[in-house]
């Protein structure tokens, strides 16, 4: 057993898996149940297991990015913390990639309101179209994780948010890892997870403004697994405008499950509001956040900086 233990923590340190020792591969029992053991160990128990605290954001000092990989290793996020500017500038963008750079995350995902440089500035915006997309408004998002609507070759495996003013109240963040997820969905029956493997299970509608197809329809599984690296992938949207779901009796118990599970008092689940200075980097864990109100009397609204990339931390 203890070898085996060794080998699985040497796949997660690595992201390299090798034939017949992959925990996600339906058929690999014995694998599952050695990552299962070693998953539920190692979680951890309590939010501040996930803080990291750092002197400068964008010049991690060796220990800083130890202490955020050992995070990240355990539940695929951490929670750094920083003390903000103490003068009146903002911070740039480019301090989210400085941070990202730390962990190998250099490709960014140009997404449709993302700046020249890929990072998208979220904030109240008063422009309509903007404001049809839930991050630019005030309203709480529900469950997901980014880009859900993605085509396959272009799959966000990591994220940064950077908190550079919080809302006056509200505007918390809860996260949970989706391998815990995944973990809750196996064990109550493997057929649910091979259902929510199917490439046509989720399909996310075009998104279409008049008469324009800015994106197009694009369907895909919720779990899937590198090919490369064996790593986990999830892809999912509590939203329920449109959503198109296949409708076989497994697929539709296997949703419902899922849905349980989220709306219900996960102890895997952590719940952070952001103050200024910081942030959280994660492998495109589960999140949501709630709605907020800005101080109509301050000018300035709450402001997150989000950075989306193709790789995963590198461990």
């Amino acid at each position: 057993m203890r070898a085996q233990l060794s080998t699985l923590q040497s796949i997660c340190a690595t992201g390299v898996v090798a034939a017949g020792q992959n925990p996600f591969a339906l058929d690999n029992h014995r694998a599952y149940t050695i990552w299962r053991e070693q998953k539920l160990r190692r979680y951890p128990q309590h939010l501040s297991e996930l803080l990291v605290p750092v002197v400068n954001p964008r010049a991690l000092t060796e220990a800083e990015c130890v202490a955020i990989r050992q995070a990240c290793a355990r539940a695929n996020m951490a929670i750094y913390v920083s003390q903000p500017s103490t003068d009146d500038e903002i911070p740039g963008t480019s301090l989210v990639a400085d941070m990202g750079k730390h962990f190998g995350l250099l490709h960014l995902d140009q997404n449709l309101y993302a700046d020249d440089d890929g990072i998208s500035a979220l904030q109240v915006s008063a422009q309509r179209r903007q404001y049809e997309y839930i991050p630019y408004s005030r309203c709480g998002i529900s469950w997901h994780t980014d880009g859900y609507y993605n085509p396959p070759e272009r799959k966000i495996h990591a994220m940064v948010l950077h908190c550079v003013r919080p809302a006056a109240e509200g505007g918390e963040n809860a996260l949970l890892d989706h391998e815990m997820l995944y973990l809750q969905l196996r064990d109550k029956n493997p057929d649910f997870i091979a259902a929510l493997m199917q490439d046509d299970v989720m399909t996310i509608p075009a998104n279409i403004e008049n008469g324009v197809e800015i994106r197009p329809e694009q369907s895909g599984p919720v779990f899937s697994v590198d090919a490369r690296s064996g790593h986990l992938h999830m892809r999912y949207t509590a939203r329920t405008r449109s959503i198109v779901w296949k409708t076989d009796a497994t697929t539709q118990a296997a949703v419902t499950l899922l849905e349980n599970l989220l709306a219900g008092d996960s102890p895997y689940c952590f719940n952070r509001r952001l103050a200024a200075g910081e942030g959280i980097i994660s492998n495109n864990v589960l999140h949501a956040r709630t709605a907020f109100d800005d101080d109509p009397d301050a000018g300035q609204g709450r402001l997150i900086y989000r950075a989306r990339y193709y790789e995963r931390i590198q461990l």
